[in-house]
């Protein structure tokens, strides 16, 4: 079943009507705003939102009809994504920071339960302290991110900088060349 037109397409600017044809016919715009320019032109020349959306390869004429009252609205910035889209960050700044700062910290053998870090103990460690849900893999990539790798020591360095055994002791060691490597 059709949806009804509540709201019908507002009067199409040349510009308007411009931009969208070169939008239409670009071959290197994203393919989502090519499909929403593709339904606005189609309902601005008359045709109907269930037409549009085949030709725009939507799923339904909801769709369509939600695009227009949106362009009535905002005009061309409909055709880009909506503001606060796609998967919003789990863990803000501040709990990436702690969880950064906890695998940086030697583990206290005691209330840890290992001399050295590895991803399961750094886990529980970190569920203990106020993050229940938290897993391995989000561990990895939170430290990833903030330039860390796992070493064959068993322990989270940035990257670039290993501690190395010597004579004198265990000193730190760092790439001069870490920038260029990671490309």
């Amino acid at each position: 079943m059709a949806t009804p037109q509540k709201e019908p397409i507002r009067a199409v600017a040349s510009e308007e009507q411009a931009a969208l044809e070169r939008l239409v016919r670009s071959s290197s715009a994203r393919v989502d705003q090519v499909r929403r320019a593709t339904a606005l032109l189609a309902v601005a020349q008359g045709q109907g939102f269930a037409a549009a959306a085949r030709q725009a390869g939507f799923g339904s004429s909801t769709t369509v009809a939600k695009l227009v009252v949106r362009f009535n609205r905002q005009g061309l910035a409909a055709v880009r994504i909506a503001a606060g889209r796609g998967r919003q960050p789990t863990y803000d700044l501040p709990a990436r920071a702690r969880i950064v700062a906890t695998a940086q910290r030697s583990p206290d053998r005691k209330t840890d339960g290992t001399a050295t870090w590895s991803l399961s103990t750094l886990e529980r460690t970190l569920r203990r302290e106020g993050f229940p849900r938290l897993g391995g893999t989000t561990v990895r990539r939170v430290l990833e991110a903030a330039g860390s790798s796992y070493q064959k020591t068993r322990t989270w360095c940035p990257t670039g900088t290993a501690e190395r055994k010597r004579k004198s002791g265990i000193v730190r060691v760092t790439d001069p060349q870490t920038e260029l490597k990671r490309g």
